[in-house]
């Protein structure tokens, strides 16, 4: 599977494309708003992206070993605005993407349910999207939780999350103030959207996903698509090869302490151990009862479990 129309998801490339083409408001942008001591990365993603999916285990590790030294900055990019946008080019419907999906999901070694788009299909990835920026104005921390519970909503448990139930639930998991999320999810998150999608066409975003390197006011490298970990490091080193990288534990208890869920991938990474020994881990941390097991068509959730010793 190379191609698939409907999104323009290409697996060997690792992204899903825009289909849009790119406005010419801007030839640049500008990067003051976002002026940091720090190696700024802005981070151009969407809530129902597989290879933004795919990337979290890199994601994650990036984060463990160079998040004193890099500011990640979530963006949303406006991967899917409505059906009708994609219909008029004779684009296919949307169960197409179930099997996409279904695709994609070992080439990442990620688990992926497409049944979504056959059960209750997303008709816009615009609602996730606001709604995680009205979780954003609030924390920042807990909007990358918030992205992070919806992803499994959509991607594991097969719930559409353009309906605010959902939304609303995801909100509270994170710990975020609902009553103050629905308000600005209905109202300014709107507008902070928006924003995102401007600066995504000055910047001449095509897909995700999408990472820009800036330090200084000045955008030093692209990084597009699902690549290894060791892209994102050689990126990071190569603007700045005294960055430091922080030695961090790979024991189980340390990894779901800072992560509470993880695939077998995820941990596999984050572990420096292969997929098969850390799914036999796993097993037996399960077994033990220390970790949950949530079992998907297309592989394994590991969640901690909070009453374990």
């Amino acid at each position: 599977m190379k191609n698939n129309p409907l999104l323009n998801c290409d697996s060997e490339k690792g992204v899903c494309e825009i289909l849009e083409a790119p406005s010419n408001e801007s030839s640049a942008a500008q990067f003051e708003a976002i002026k940091t001591d720090k190696i700024r990365i802005i981070y151009f993603t969407d809530p129902i992206c597989s290879s933004c999916w795919g990337i979290e285990a890199q994601l994650r590790k990036f984060k463990l070993e160079y998040g004193n030294s890099v500011d990640i900055e979530y963006r949303m990019g406006g991967l899917l605005p409505s059906w009708d946008i994609y219909n008029s080019g004779g684009i296919s419907k949307p169960s197409d993407v179930a099997g996409h999906w279904e695709e994609v999901s070992p080439h990442y070694k990620m688990p992926i349910d497409g049944g979504v788009w056959i059960e209750d299909p997303l008709n816009s990835s615009y609602p996730p999207s606001i709604a995680f920026k009205a979780a954003q104005m609030q924390d920042e921390k807990k909007a990358v939780v918030f992205l992070r519970i919806i992803r499994e909503m959509v991607f594991l448990d097969k719930l559409n999350i353009t309906k605010t139930e959902h939304l609303e639930k995801a909100a509270a998991k994170a710990k975020l103030d609902v009553a103050q999320w629905k308000e600005d999810y209905e109202s300014k998150a709107q507008i902070e959207f928006k924003k995102d999608l401007d600066l995504g066409r000055q910047l001449g975003v095509r897909g995700f996903p999408t990472l820009i390197f800036v330090k200084d006011d000045e955008m030093l490298d692209i990084l597009y698509g699902f690549k290894p970990y060791e892209e994102f490091e050689r990126r990071i080193k190569k603007i700045d090869p005294k960055t430091d990288k922080k030695e961090y534990s790979a024991e189980w208890q340390n990894l779901f302490a800072v992560y509470p869920t993880l695939t077998t991938q995820e941990f596999a990474v984050l572990s420096n151990i292969s997929f098969e020994k850390s799914q036999e881990f796993l097993l037996n941390l399960s077994s033990e009862n220390k970790l949950k097991r949530k079992q998907v068509k297309n592989g394994d959730l590991w969640i901690l479990n909070s009453n374990a010793n």
